[in-house]
């Protein structure tokens, strides 16, 4: 942040004219009194270097009126021994303000204030003009000021007021009642990273709402807002007073189209959380925060995303999450991991429950039915290896994509087995269940199989089909609505190596561990029907991804003897 115009003396000035302006001897006290006012009431610090260079510890925002007083030939240690520090009351998000209360070497006491530009003006009743003398801030005087508080505010700009009040006894109980004297008001830049606004279209695309909460002046935040791409030109900015005094239906009609709240307190702020979490919404909501007085919201959210270097101790304990660079971005690429992982889960969970779905049924069926279970415990096992280990290996293992606006957002009340994953598992497992009870009571017929190793050969020929149906069917689960699963497979060594891997286990078990497998050595013209047979998976999956998910929820309602009623359109034009 830095300072980058001020209204001082009756003229606006941007920063780099302020010294050469203040340095004329009729400007020497409001100069005097500006460097007090931003000196004396700061809760930052300036530590000076061996190299003579100076160092600012603190908030941006003080810290930018610190940097522009020592631009303006201020001399912070020698100010701040001159006078002695009698009370301070910290920034309160609440009263928007900082004040300070010192006594003058001259006896009495003096108050110095700074806050928020148009709230501190209200309580003004002079100014310092030209000459550095204090005059009654007139109506005509007040207006123009606000003008050009307004003005800063529309230039996206961080406005203060800078005030003080004298005293003869600093005992005075009047302290902070107001009836304070203007000396400048200071317009602050902060600047949009460049990449802030990408990430907000990011998030836009990838069905995320952004809001925009903050204790700014609300022109400032609209200005900030537009800049950032959060307020649309439907969008409503409104401030948080006004937000308070909507009722709960009015509150209802508001919340889908609105972007920013100013002027806001921690307590709105947790409030809009609250509302956004509760069953007539249902929102996942995710806050962000940096002050101590966040903490309530940050605890409040699904997830709180506290600031690492801006933030505060208290404020990243109470996060979930801790930003370690304080960018907009990162919030991006949290978004990506958290989706991606989500659907591996997804993925992962259909992969898994057809294999068991497939040699659950197919073993139980066959034993009932002949009496002995053609999987054996040592081929269960090694299947089970095949899904529990390179199996999770290749599929967890998928790394984010940019296009994570292609990815649906996941409700609160979503469940995991979405209706497309239900219509992967039932087809493919319709599919290889049906092969595998072919090749079970018909495969001697279809393949020719005779001699006195025929049925163990056809064993053979049915588990490997299996295993090559788990292969291609974990290529098909990379994608669970996506016909071209192949889209980035290469670039993923893991699962590439995943998939070998499996292969040759399988080679090397049905080749040469006959004993210990319970198999035979089989010929190429039975690899090639069982590698045949575990390729048409692929298409069967194009197939079902091409059902319509509407229409088969439809067929399903009809056979329950459920009827979809008309509505809308459909039902005037049955009207008609």
């Amino acid at each position: 942040m830095v300072v980058d115009r001020l209204l001082i003396c009756d003229e606006v000035m941007l920063n780099k004219d302020a010294a050469d302006f203040l340095k004329y001897a009729k400007h020497k006290r409001a100069l005097e009194i500006l460097l007090h006012a931003i000196f004396l009431n700061s809760g930052s610090e300036v530590v000076h270097g061996n190299d003579g260079t100076n160092t600012i510890f603190g908030s941006p925002t003080e810290s930018a009126l610190l940097d522009f007083a020592l631009h303006l030939g201020g001399h912070y240690d020698a100010i701040c021994q001159q006078f002695e520090i009698l009370e301070v009351w910290p920034f309160n998000s609440s009263t928007k303000r900082r004040s300070v209360l010192v006594a003058c070497p001259e006896g009495g006491g003096r108050v110095f204030c700074t806050g928020a530009a148009e709230i501190i003006l209200r309580e003004c009743t002079k100014i310092v003009c030209n000459n550095g003398d204090s005059v009654d801030l007139s109506a005509e005087r007040r207006k123009k000021v606000l003008d050009i508080i307004n003005g800063f505010c529309c230039g996206a700009l961080r406005t203060l007021c800078l005030t003080f009040k004298d005293f003869e006894d600093s005992s005075d109980c009047r302290v902070l009642d107001g009836d304070y004297t203007l000396i400048a008001v200071v317009g602050i830049s902060d600047p949009v990273r460049p990449e802030v606004k990408s990430a907000v279209q990011t998030c836009l695309a990838a069905g995320i709402t952004v809001r925009m909460v903050t204790g700014d002046n609300i022109n400032t935040a609209k200005a900030i807002a537009k800049e950032c791409g959060i307020l649309t030109d439907d969008g409503i900015a409104i401030e948080a007073r006004d937000l308070r005094a909507i009722r709960l239906g009015g509150f209802k009609d508001l919340m889908s189209k609105l972007q920013v709240v100013a002027r806001s307190s921690p307590t709105d702020k947790c409030t809009l959380v609250a509302m956004l979490k509760s069953d007539e919404y249902g929102e996942v909501v995710a806050a962000t925060g940096d002050g101590t007085n966040d903490a309530s919201a940050l605890h409040a959210a699904d997830v709180g995303l506290a600031m690492g270097i801006a933030g505060t101790e208290v404020a990243r304990e109470s996060a979930d999450v801790v930003l370690m660079d304080d960018n907009f971005t990162t919030i991006v690429n949290l978004i990506k991991w958290g989706r991606l992982v989500y659907q591996n889960v997804q993925l992962l969970v259909q992969f898994q429950l057809t294999i068991s779905i497939v040699a659950l049924v197919f073993n139980f069926v066959s034993a009932c039915i002949s009496g002995s279970a053609p999987l054996t415990v040592v081929q269960l096992l090694w299947v089970n290896m095949i899904s529990d280990i390179l199996g999770v290996l290749a599929l967890i293992t998928k790394l984010p994509c940019d296009k994570v606006e292609y990815r649906a957002s996941v409700g609160r009340n979503m469940e995991i087995f979405t209706n497309a994953i239900w219509r992967n598992i039932i087809g493919q497992s319709i599919y290889q269940l049906a092969i595998l009870f072919v090749l079970k009571f018909c495969g001697r017929r279809f393949l020719k199989l005779s001699g006195e190793d025929a049925g163990r050969v056809l064993h053979t020929v049915i588990f490997n089909t299996f295993v090559l149906c788990q292969v291609f069917n974990e290529i098909n689960s990379r994608e669970v609505e996506k016909i071209n699963v192949f889209h980035g497979m290469l670039n993923s060594w893991l699962f590439a190596s995943g998939i070998a891997c499996i292969v040759i286990c399988q080679v090397v078990a049905v080749e040469f561990l006959g004993p210990f497998a319970h198999t035979k050595p089989l010929g190429w013209r039975l690899w090639f029907v069982s590698i045949l047979i575990g390729f048409l998976s692929m298409p069967i999956s194009v197939l079902l991804k091409c059902i319509t998910l509407s229409k088969l929820v439809t067929a399903i309602n009809r056979c329950k003897g459920y009827v979809l009623l008309c509505c809308g359109r459909e039902l005037c034009r049955k009207q008609d």
